[in-house]
């Protein structure tokens, strides 16, 4: 399993409203910054906040085209979390019930 602190980044990338809606409009493929900040009218120092988190988790990527940046959804990073949500969410048997009601 991945360490604990990756895992946090990761769900820390997608525990907020403004950076779900990132993901879901990046869904549409890439776009400049600039159109996702009208879109959400979100200040420019808010959405660079916002797309700081995103790219740290892995979950977007970003490049420059001209002075603007751009962004979309990393099909790597993606997978990452899917497969760490996966893992961490996978119920193993070989643990022992709950020793308070031994």
């Amino acid at each position: 399993m991945e360490n604990i602190d990756r895992i946090a980044q990761i769900f820390k990338a997608v525990c907020d409203k403004n950076r779900v809606e990132i993901i879901k409009i990046l869904q549409t493929g890439d776009k400049c910054a600039c159109d996702i900040g009208k879109e959400l009218n979100l200040a420019q120092s808010k959405l660079s906040y916002h797309m700081k988190i995103l790219c740290e988790s892995g979950i977007v990527e970003s490049w420059y085209v001209g002075k603007w940046t751009h962004y979309k959804i990393s099909r790597e990073g993606s997978k990452v979390a899917i497969d760490i949500l996966s893992e961490l969410t996978n119920i193993n048997q070989e643990n022992e019930a709950c020793s308070c009601s031994k």
